[in-house]
């Protein structure tokens, strides 16, 4: 499968709110591709699209060629970081990680693997409910790393993290993306995604603003933290 996600003329309303309106971009292989804008601006619509989790009013998101929603085991297609809340307290680290891995027909080798990567094994007995936000972050990492998927999505994925952390997470971005994996990553952390992002996506009011490198954008304004505020002002949703 080729680690490509292709979002096309995606169109989404809610009411008579236009979260959506002809977003379209491509996360291609061997590259982190930052996904940024202000709040209200389409981004965790977008890749609850690309997830299958909403569905569009028109356009298309397509993990290596194909719905998300057609993907069979689709964890060895894509692994994605949404809400790292998203487990069950009682359960566990190991055990949320374990009754992942049955469902799409991985073993307990993978989980153990995961968990060393992600420096979770010492706390992996542990239930979930009592985990610390960097932890719960850590846990979502080895959750979205379980079926050693070509895609990636990680939606904010500093949040919660110590400095260590967030050294460790810019590792793991930028040797994920040199195995020719495609990562998209949302992020208001425009100065981590300046290290790590080699293009970044802009977008506001539902649609791409600017869609460049890395390098063009810093050149162009200095930094991304400039370029971003120069490109998105006034395109979110105060919230």
């Amino acid at each position: 499968m080729e680690a490509i996600i292709e979002v096309s003329e995606l169109h989404k309303r809610f009411g008579a709110a236009v979260a959506l309106d002809g977003m379209t971009f491509t996360a291609g292989p061997g590259l982190v591709t930052g996904f940024v804008g202000p709040n209200g601006a389409g981004k965790s619509t977008t890749m609850r699209v690309i997830l299958g989790l909403d569905r569009p009013d028109s356009g298309t998101a397509l993990v290596g060629g194909r719905p998300y929603a057609s993907l069979r085991n689709p964890l060895t297609h894509l692994g994605a970081l949404i809400d790292p809340g998203a487990l069950q307290p009682g359960r566990s680290g190991r055990n949320h990680l374990l009754w992942l891995a049955q469902s799409q027909g991985l073993g307990a080798k993978r989980v153990d693997e995961v968990l060393d990567l992600t420096a979770m094994r010492p706390v992996a007995r542990r239930r979930a409910g009592g985990y610390s936000l960097g932890m719960r972050q850590r846990l979502g990492i080895a959750a979205a790393l379980l079926g050693d998927p070509p895609v990636l999505m990680l939606d904010e994925p500093f949040n919660g993290l110590d400095p260590e952390g967030i050294v460790w997470m810019r590792g793991l971005l930028r040797s994920l993306a040199a195995e020719g994996r495609a990562v998209l990553v949302s992020s208001h952390l425009m100065s981590e995604l300046q290290d790590v992002a080699g293009h970044v996506v802009l977008v506001g009011a539902g649609t791409v603003v600017e869609s460049s490198s890395t390098a063009d954008l810093t050149g162009r304004y200095g930094s991304l933290e400039a370029a971003y505020l120069e490109l998105t002002r006034g395109t979110g949703v105060l919230r």
